[in-house]
Formats: C-alpha cells, sequence, structure tokens
C-alpha cells in the first residue's frame, strides 16, 4: 500500500476515485462565450438605426440647401427619367424624375425635413401635454383620473388613422393641422404610460420619506415623479416617432396632409401611383426611404425598452 509523504503523493491506489486538482474558485469577471455574440449583437442593434436615422437628419437639414427643389418648376423633355439619367441641364437624375420633369433626389430630402419636422413636433406636443395629464392623473386620482381617463379609453376604441382623417379633414390641409390632429390621436399614449408610471412611483418610500420631511406636492411631482417617468416616456417617444410619420405620409397620400405644393414622401408616393407600370421608381423609391427610416426607428424603440427594463436587460 503506497502512503504520502512530505504532502507528495504516491502512485494512485487501484480502485480509488480520481480527484481532478483544485485550480482555485472560478474568474467571476470571465466573460461566458455565449455573452459576447449577444453583446455584439445589442450593440448593432442599437447602433445601426442610430446611424441610418442620423443620416436621414443630415439628409432632411443639409440636403436640400445643397439640392434645391422647385415644386412649381416643370421640364417636359425630362419628364419619367429612369434613375441615374441625364437632364436636358446636364444634372444627374440620381433616382429618376416623376411625370412633370422634377428629380426625385431632392423631393425626398425635402420630404424628410417635413417628415421629421411634423414627427418632432407632435412628438413634443402630444408627450408634454399626455405626460402632464397622465402626471395630474395618477397623482390626484379619484374622480379626475377616472373621468379623464375614461376619454382617453373612448378615444383609443377609436381607429387611430380613422380618427385623424376626420380632424384632418376638419381642420384643412397645413403642417400645423397635420401636428395639431396628430397630436390629438396620440396623447393619450403618453398620459396612460406617464400616469401608470405616477401611481407606481407616489407610494414608493423615498416619495412617503419626501412627504413626510414636509415636502409639497410639486416637490414630490419634480423630485422623485419626474425622473421616473422620464425614462418611459423617451422610449414610448422612439417607438412612435416611427408610427407619426407614417400617419403624415397616410394623410398626404389621401391630399388631407401636407399641402400639395410642399413636398411629402406621402405625396410624392402620391404623384407615382398612376404610373407604377411605366415609371416605378416614382412611387417605389420614396416608399423604401420611408420604409428603412420606420424600421430603424422601431428596432430603436425596441432596443431602448429592453435596456430600460432592468427584468430584459439582465437576460
Amino acid at each position: 500500500m503506497t502512503t504520502v509523504s512530505d504532502g507528495v503523493p504516491g502512485p494512485a491506489v487501484l480502485g480509488a476515485p480520481l480527484v481532478p486538482p483544485d485550480d482555485g474558485p472560478p474568474d467571476a469577471t470571465a466573460t461566458p462565450p455565449a455573452a459576447a455574440p449577444r453583446r455584439r449583437r445589442r450593440r448593432l442593434r442599437l447602433w445601426l438605426p442610430l446611424g441610418v436615422i442620423a443620416a436621414y437628419l443630415v439628409a432632411g437639414v443639409v440636403g436640400p440647401l445643397i439640392a434645391r427643389y422647385d415644386p412649381i418648376a416643370t421640364s417636359v423633355t425630362d419628364r419619367l427619367l429612369p434613375p441615374g439619367s441625364r437632364m436636358s441641364d446636364g444634372g444627374l437624375a440620381l433616382l429618376g424624375t416623376d411625370q412633370v420633369g422634377r428629380d426625385l433626389l431632392p423631393q425626398i430630402m425635402q420630404g424628410a425635413r417635413i417628415s421629421l419636422l411634423v414627427g418632432a413636433a407632435t412628438l413634443l406636443l402630444a408627450g408634454t401635454v399626455g405626460a402632464a395629464i397622465g402626471i395630474l392623473c395618477g397623482y390626484l386620482g379619484g374622480v379626475v383620473d377616472a373621468t379623464v381617463m375614461r376619454l382617453a379609453d373612448i378615444q383609443l376604441a377609436f381607429p387611430s388613422i380613422l380618427l385623424a382623417v376626420f380632424v384632418a379633414g376638419v381642420l384643412g390641409s397645413s403642417v400645423t393641422n397635420v401636428v395639431l390632429t396628430l397630436s390629438i390621436t396620440t396623447w393619450p399614449i403618453f398620459a396612460r404610460v406617464a400616469r401608470a408610471q405616477t401611481m407606481a412611483t407616489r407610494s414608493r418610500d423615498f416619495a412617503n420619506a419626501a412627504r413626510t420631511l414636509g415636502a409639497g406636492p410639486w416637490h414630490v411631482v419634480r423630485h422623485c415623479v419626474l425622473p421616473a417617468v422620464a425614462s418611459p416616456l423617451l422610449v414610448i417617444a422612439t417607438v412612435q416617432l416611427g408610427f407619426v410619420i407614417v400617419a403624415e405620409a397616410s394623410l398626404s397620400f389621401l391630399s388631407l396632409g401636407i399641402p400639395a405644393g410642399t413636398p411629402s414622401w406621402g405625396t410624392t408616393i402620391a404623384n407615382g401611383r398612376d404610373y407604377l407600370a411605366s415609371a416605378w421608381w416614382i412611387a417605389t423609391l420614396p416608399g423604401l426611404v420611408l420604409a428603412v427610416f420606420v424600421v430603424c426607428v422601431g428596432v430603436l424603440g425596441d432596443e431602448l425598452r429592453d435596456r430600460s427594463d432592468p427584468n430584459l436587460s439582465t437576460r
């Protein structure tokens, strides 16, 4: 029988279990093999749509300054030119021309400016009004909360696009009226999110401690409720941006949104609906631009929602 002396093990005993050497506790900072690809995918889901949206912003702000668009200019010799054609003045129609000879690229860039302006103004107005109403209802409760929320439920029961068509038909066609129309159809979403977050925050320990120390309602709302409401509202605004721009394009397609003299993605698509067989690029290219933007906004909104939810961010 072999013994162990001076801490040096002897030969293995026949039939004894083999015990692997102890290398110490596992490294807590080691990255699991499956975590790195997941992190790369999450970074890609965040930065790729942000890059595309930034490119749209640059095109909408700088593009119309470089390639000016004249809504009343026509050129019979340049009408219905396919993408990549040379125009009569020597210029390159990179995306082709429409039925009256206008270059599509300046129209799309000008339409990006109008769509982003309408989307930002709508979310700012609807978000401010909806958040204020939601915080007020969630903090006060009672009759005010029940009345306002039932009105919001009634409005949400109607299809938003039909309500937008009705309001736009009453107000008329203009950029301001489109912003008001879409704000009327969007504010209940912000109000319900702000109300739910306010009701969850007003009974937290830090809010109760602030009231115990003598803080008034406005102090509690400003220092306790608003920081908790800001993050969900930002995520909702990102998600709703795509829906707002699609709604604006739909109203412009129906001649109820942006006036005919102002280029918009919806107006440009409407101009090409009668030429789908002979000049497909008039309606297809603005539609692809709109689809790419909406998809990127949706992916960005989903990623921000996942990052703001602790239950999802830890998976």
